[in-house]
């Protein structure tokens, strides 16, 4: 593992455990993850690039940030394409404000066109982790 990935914004990378192993070789178009210990993990079946990497442990990495109450949860409204777009994801508006949220922050078109709401707190998030 390169010497960056010991720990992004604050938060710490490490390998994938055997089940999680399992997870990522049965689900491929997950890149990585917030782990349940807080840590975060990339998919060893990704063809990511570098850059892409780095992305998508901005955007884990502050999931982990909300999670932890380290930065005050988003409260903000959905526009109703990410509503849409997100009904499926997750069942929790909490996780899918915060996966909205982490994913305009990494630049992740995803998230679809943010609100001003949304952006607000974003700048919020950008300043709270360092990100330029």
């Amino acid at each position: 593992m390169p010497d960056w990935d010991k720990a992004v914004y604050g938060v710490g990378v490490r390998d994938v455990y055997p089940d999680e192993d399992t997870y990522f070789k049965n689900n491929p178009s997950v890149t990585g993850m917030a782990a349940e210990d807080n840590k975060i993990i990339l998919n060893p079946y990704s063809k990511l690039s570098e850059k892409e990497k780095r992305s998508v442990m901005m955007n884990e990495a502050a999931r982990v940030h909300m999670r932890q109450g380290m930065m005050e949860a988003p409260r903000y409204d959905l526009s109703p394409e990410q509503t849409k777009a997100f009904a499926n994801y997750s069942k929790s508006i909490e996780d899918q404000r915060q996966t909205i949220a982490a994913r305009i922050l990494s630049g992740d078109p995803s998230a679809l066109q943010p609100t001003p709401d949304q952006l607000e707190y974003v700048g919020k998030l950008r300043q709270f982790m360092g990100v330029e």
